[in-house]
């Protein structure tokens, strides 16, 4: 069975860029530094600047092993407007199962947020390919451990929140599958070198 998009960009690198406040201007650099750098999935939240014009300029610049998508994604109409741009990719940061069923049904991947064993079971059942454990300050790796105790084996847990390259450890330890990287990795003003410098950080964290 030939691997998809979503599996082959996760063993590739299981970090996904959250590229909140990136305005069109600077997504085709900034797209292009991750990707160097080894990422394969970036999702722009929808509360940026213009973010479907982004996602539009990310899926055309970037080779086709990278999985685009938005995160803060609240609505089935919205799940359509990502596909339109391009995006293959919805993040939530809620277990909403309507959007969830709307973007598989529109042959799209989706991690929603989930905070607890009941939020992450439902989104399981709606068909969430992974789940993003949201906000992860308040998840800590011994809340990891005992979820993933009930959760289904192969279900994919990413931390997302606060994470840094230090703090990566301690949830792999509890049995996380990778991480959802926000501010620590790119905020609004940084060079698209500082950027790199970041994103090479958490690769090295993560391979090493």
């Amino acid at each position: 069975m030939t691997p998809s998009l979503f599996d082959s960009a996760f063993e590739a690198l299981p970090l996904v860029a959250i590229l909140r406040g990136l305005r069109p201007q600077e997504a085709e650099a900034v797209g292009a530094v991750l990707y160097d750098a080894g990422f394969r999935m970036i999702e722009v939240p929808l509360n940026s600047p213009q973010p479907l014009e982004s996602i539009a300029l990310l899926s055309r610049s970037l080779p086709a092993d990278a999985l685009l998508g938005a995160g803060t994604v609240l609505s089935v109409q919205a799940v359509q407007d990502v596909k339109s741009a391009g995006g293959k990719l919805i993040v939530m940061p809620h277990a909403d199962t309507e959007v969830i069923r709307a973007a598989k049904a529109a042959g799209m991947y989706c991690v929603p947020g989930a905070a607890t064993p009941t939020e992450a079971f439902a989104a399981v059942h709606a068909g969430a390919d992974a789940v993003k454990l949201f906000p992860a300050e308040l998840i800590t790796p011994t809340l990891v451990r005992a979820m993933r105790a009930v959760l289904p084996p192969a279900l994919r847990l990413l931390p997302v929140g606060g994470i840094t390259p230090e703090g990566m450890a301690a949830y792999r330890a509890a049995g996380v599958a990778g991480f959802g990287l926000g501010g620590a990795l790119y905020q609004p003003g940084l060079s698209v070198d500082e950027v790199g410098e970041r994103a090479r950080a958490f690769v090295r964290a993560w391979r090493g």
